[in-house]
């Protein structure tokens, strides 16, 4: 999660803090601060938490995962080929891990005829990078 988010966050809890302080009893402020603040946490910690990662010839994607064995081409794109990819040029049947707060996306073609998913969309801080490592594991595959 970017910073401004948590700083936004903050300063809205701290804006219920100071209308709880002048209208209630201390202790219902402070306990009704600390809800929001545990809520506020735990949504930002939860809604930020997918994981990219490769690895043991696997793309894990969020909750999803691939065999290297499966996978064609990666394709890392800017923040303007991302935006059309999700965009107007999207496949309806395509699985995409996308955060608002990264801008910059790979996109992971598959390769399995009984899989209908054309192609994974993630987004990264670091497209280059989770590119290059999308076409080690892909180019393991010794049937290719």
């Amino acid at each position: 999660m970017p910073l401004r988010w948590w700083v936004q966050g903050t300063m809205l809890v701290a804006t219920f803090w100071l209308a709880f302080v002048v209208s209630t009893p201390a202790l219902i402020a402070w306990s009704a601060t600390a809800v929001m603040v545990l809520a506020m946490a735990g949504l930002f910690l939860g809604y930020g938490s997918p994981r990219v990662d490769v690895a043991d010839g696997w793309l894990r994607a969020g909750r999803a995962r691939i065999s290297g064995e499966f996978l064609g081409g990666a394709e890392a794109l800017d923040a303007g080929q991302t935006r059309l990819a999700a965009g107007p040029e999207a496949d309806a049947r395509a699985y995409l891990l996308l955060r608002p707060y990264l801008k910059r996306s790979v996109r992971v073609t598959v390769r399995d005829d009984r899989d209908p998913t054309p192609y994974w969309l993630v987004s990264s801080r670091d497209p280059g990078h989770l590119a290059a490592a999308i076409r080690v594991i892909s180019a393991t595959d010794p049937s290719r």
